[in-house]
């Protein structure tokens, strides 16, 4: 029979009962691992019934800040969780006009709320598509040329970044890094 290998903190796991999840804490001889569907399950170092769809060097002392970085790397992954993303103070309960260049043709409003949660949809969606890229068999190459477009994308987003809060939420094309 083959050797369990031990797994690390943030290692992504494949259940038969439990489904997808990511190791979250080490123990002697088990291991906490979060599940999308079933939350935390404590699942013995010896077990060799799951798929190993990710495996990270084991670090017996992991922060929780590593936990639960991995963690959300793992929902975002999944498309598990919704980012809060904050809209900057001077535009709350502001509106968004556009106003057309024809003469005679309704002007269009909508709460610049609605707008800013629409742009960060489209951003949280980009997220989940280049996850979905790196996971994917396609080869380096194909990887690096659907990157390319990505971030082109990205570079074309940052007039939008006028609205965001906090800096870290910012769009970044290839000029920002």
């Amino acid at each position: 029979m083959n050797q369990p290998i031990t797994l690390g903190a943030g290692s992504r796991v494949r259940h038969p009962a439990f489904g997808d999840g990511v190791i979250v804490k080490l123990y002697k001889a088990a291991y906490d691992v979060t599940f999308m569907t079933y939350g935390l399950k404590t699942v013995g170092r010896d077990y060799r019934d799951w798929e190993i769809i990710e495996a990270l060097e084991a670090e017996e002392v992991a922060s929780f800040n590593e936990a639960e970085q991995a963690l959300i790397r793992i929902l975002r992954t999944y498309n598990g969780i919704d980012e809060t993303t904050k809209l900057g103070d001077r535009w709350i309960d502001g509106t968004l006009i556009l106003q057309p260049g024809e003469a005679g043709l309704a002007t269009k409003e909508m709460p610049i709320e609605d707008f800013f949660h629409k742009i960060v949809m489209v951003r949280d969606r980009l997220r989940v598509m280049e996850q979905r890229i790196n996971a994917s068999n396609l080869s380096d190459e194909e990887k690096v040329n659907l990157q390319q477009y990505i971030t082109r994308i990205y570079g074309s987003l940052t007039s939008f970044n006028v609205l965001f809060k906090y800096k870290e939420d910012h769009f970044k094309g290839t000029g920002n890094g």
